[in-house]
């Protein structure tokens, strides 16, 4: 059975009649670019095959009932129309409560209804099962409710959530991919202007995310520290990002800044240089060019922005005496963990994966577990 056949089921077994729609949001996977999106810079994901489900149908009262299958089958109910609280105990209900906390702080008029989410993004790989549900949630209050959002919109909402009320920083390219995303195709971001660049995707290449299975957490982690100290970094230059930071000016001032900013500072800068260069390479289907890129972004997120794990350092070396030139591998996500992600030659997935297989878990104690997709479509709702 599908998952949106087993969305279906479970709501009407759960909630007795049939979900009037259901909605697919996609988690993401980031090609290069990382921690540039909070720092008005460029990234590069693309919309994955692994999605979020939510079935829906109206109410006639203010209420809203979820039921979450991938959490333990837990529940919750809130009254739309007045100030939305956060739950004292459920971490999965604050997304969907915060995505509705934003909607009605924005004026729109909500509906009550009946919600069942299921999925199959993996939670706390770095694929973004956090801003797949934000989006989801949004999308089918957009439907429900003839809010006639758009789809950028959509992923503002969804970032404001996370900031708000569940309280991560994070920046807008995670929400942004999943409502706009591209079949066949990654997603330029500038994420200053929220400009969308089409990238195409060669046919003959394969995404593989593998999740080294280190558990990540961003709330709990050191992401909101990074994120302070770029904005120190950016502080230091007088400019309002790193964005604006060229290559040049943080050679030429380096020294004036402290250890921990510059190193940060760096990442950043040259990051958004890499990215940049890479949205030509993958255009161009220049894999020698990409290889080199996308080595030098996990390198400078190992050694500058201090964001990886031994594991995850292991997985992109095991990757990497395989693949060589045909192909690139770097640390995907927020860091502290998670995934992966390698491009790879069709014909070559089969060897990568029994590498990957041969040597992590030995060389770790940890057994990884490995995807592959192509560049999906954004958001979108599915009908009876």
């Amino acid at each position: 059975m599908n998952i949106e056949s087993n969305a279906r089921n479970v709501f009407l077994s759960h909630y007795g009649r049939d979900a009037d729609f259901v909605v697919k949001a996609p988690g993401r996977v980031n090609l290069i670019g990382e921690h540039t999106d909070y720092n008005d810079g460029f990234v590069l994901p693309c919309a994955i095959e692994y999605a979020t489900y939510i079935a829906v149908a109206p109410r006639t009262d203010n209420m809203v009932n979820v039921l979450a299958l991938d959490c333990n089958n837990e529940i919750d109910s809130f009254v739309l129309g007045q100030e939305v609280a956060h739950h004292p105990s459920q971490s999965w209900s604050n997304y969907v409560r915060g995505v509705v906390d934003e909607l009605q702080k924005r004026g729109h008029v909500l509906s009550g209804c009946d919600i069942c989410i299921t999925g199959n993004v993996p939670q706390g790989a770095g694929l973004s099962s956090s801003a797949a549900l934000e989006v989801g949630v949004a999308y089918a209050f957009n439907h429900l409710c003839d809010l006639f959002i758009e789809r950028k919109e959509i992923a503002k909402i969804g970032q404001a959530a996370e900031n708000n009320f569940v309280g991560c920083n994070c920046g807008i390219m995670d929400q942004l991919i999943s409502a706009c995303g591209q079949q066949g195709q990654a997603l330029g971001i500038d994420c200053q202007s929220l400009d969308l660049i089409e990238v195409s995707i060669n046919a003959g290449m394969t995404i593989m995310m593998i999740n080294s299975n280190v558990k990540r957490g961003l709330v709990d982690s050191e992401y909101n520290l990074r994120r302070e100290q770029c904005y120190d970094g950016a502080k230091a230059f007088s400019k309002p990002s790193l964005r604006h930071v060229s290559i040049e000016e943080y050679e030429a001032n380096k020294a004036q800044l402290d250890e921990q900013v510059a190193k940060r500072v760096e990442h950043i800068v040259y990051e958004n240089a890499r990215t940049l260069s890479a949205m030509q390479a993958f255009t161009n289907n220049d894999i020698a060019t990409l290889s080199k890129l996308m080595a030098q972004s996990h390198q400078s997120m190992r050694d500058l922005f201090e964001i990886t794990t031994p594991e995850i350092d292991t997985l992109v070396e095991i990757i990497n005496s395989v693949l060589g030139n045909k192909g690139g591998v770097r640390m995907t996500g927020g860091g502290f963990g998670g995934c992966v992600v390698a491009f790879v030659p069709n014909c070559m997935v089969e060897e990568v994966s029994a590498a990957i297989e041969a040597n992590y878990q030995q060389q770790t104690g940890i057994k990884e577990t490995i995807y592959t997709s192509l560049p999906a479509s954004g958001v979108s709702v599915i009908r009876a």
